[in-house]
């Protein structure tokens, strides 16, 4: 058994597509729109298999996020090796995104970054 797909409400669509395309590699396919209901979504597929859908819908509830809440923590992005994590980390706090952690080696052996992503998702960095 596997997880087939994640999945994320996001207010801005084009904007979250972008970032996925732009940082991570990811590949859409051409989008989905449910006139009756205003839903509009992505499917991002990633090398290795991994797939991402990215909603949004009209009436969305803005939630307080922060590190330390219920429900899915961040996601995380293997990019290969040490200097990739930290290549790709300056890119995106160079682009503006926040930095919350790294690039560093944890407790557990990861060398990984963290940074506040589009729409405040914490994206992790991994070697």
């Amino acid at each position: 058994m596997q997880i087939e797909h994640a999945a994320m409400y996001v207010n801005d669509l084009e904007g979250a597509k972008e970032f996925f395309v732009r940082y991570f590699e990811a590949r859409a396919n051409g989008g989905y729109y449910n006139v009756k209901t205003g839903f509009r979504s992505y499917f991002l597929s990633f090398d290795g298999g991994a797939r991402l859908e990215i909603m949004t819908r009209p009436a969305l509830k803005e939630g307080e996020k922060g590190p330390l809440q219920t429900g899915l923590s961040h996601i995380a992005f293997q990019v290969g090796s040490e200097e990739e994590v930290r290549a790709l980390t300056e890119r995106l706090r160079a682009d503006g995104f926040q930095l919350l952690s790294g690039p560093r080696t944890t407790g557990d052996g990861y060398y990984e970054s963290c940074v506040a992503g589009f729409e405040g998702v914490q994206v992790e960095i991994t070697a």
